[in-house]
């Protein structure tokens, strides 16, 4: 048996990049007007929760201001974000990697296993016997895939002129538009320290053995 499924891989490697557009794009975006405030209405500095500094162009698309052509790569985007979640996640319904992979037990959320899982990962032993993912591993994607990625589209919509006008019911589930888009904003920066983090676990342990699992699939019955 593969370790990584293909749609598991062909995901991975589209959401990192939908991802990547949509965040750089996105702070494109930020820079027209770099405050967030809660509720249905803000615009004055006084109003705001945050004043969000500006992003230099090395970090945007596109590598200047252009409020029009970052909406565009945004909205692109965005639609290949969505349609491609939708399609892992009815494949991973279908093949079982929710339920095999991705659930946790309840002997999991005990304390005391708990605090064994968080000391293994300070001490960097990231093996574990008779599943794929550690409770850490499995309570971090649950987190990623059901409710940050949700959030970022729920939210997305929810700020969008267009279809905040066909659904109106959208801002109102997030108390107001601007509320909506401080959600997208915060759901955007957990998402960018969960790539990071994701990324530096890879790097200090084993590298090659995992990205070539994630490009080939890996053996099932390998060490992790």
């Amino acid at each position: 048996m593969k370790r990584h499924a293909l749609s598991t891989r062909l995901w991975h490697w589209v959401n990192l990049l939908s991802l990547i557009v949509l965040f750089m794009s996105g702070l494109n975006i930020s820079n027209a007007h770099p405050r967030l405030y809660w509720g249905q209405w803000g615009f004055a500095p006084e109003q705001a929760w945050l004043e969000v500094p500006r992003f230099p162009g090395w970090a945007t698309i596109p590598g200047y201001y252009n409020l029009a052509a970052a909406r565009d790569w945004h909205v692109l985007f965005a639609w290949v974000f969505a349609l491609s979640l939708l399609a892992f996640m009815i494949a991973s319904l279908m093949n079982g990697h929710f339920r095999r992979d991705i659930a946790t037990r309840r002997a999991e959320w005990a304390p005391g296993a708990v605090w064994a899982d968080i000391r293994a990962h300070v001490r960097l032993q990231f093996e574990h016997a008779g599943a794929k993912y550690n409770f850490l591993q499995k309570a971090a994607y649950g987190v990623v895939l059901f409710v940050l990625l949700p959030a970022m589209i729920l939210t997305g919509m929810a700020i969008s002129p267009g279809m905040g006008a066909a659904w109106p019911f959208l801002t109102d589930v997030f108390g107001g538009r601007q509320s909506a888009r401080s959600i997208h904003f915060i759901a955007a920066w957990s998402l960018l320290a969960f790539l990071l983090l994701h990324v530096a676990l890879v790097l200090i342990h084993k590298p090659l053995k995992h990205l070539r699992e994630m490009i080939t699939g890996g053996r099932e019955h390998e060490a992790a």
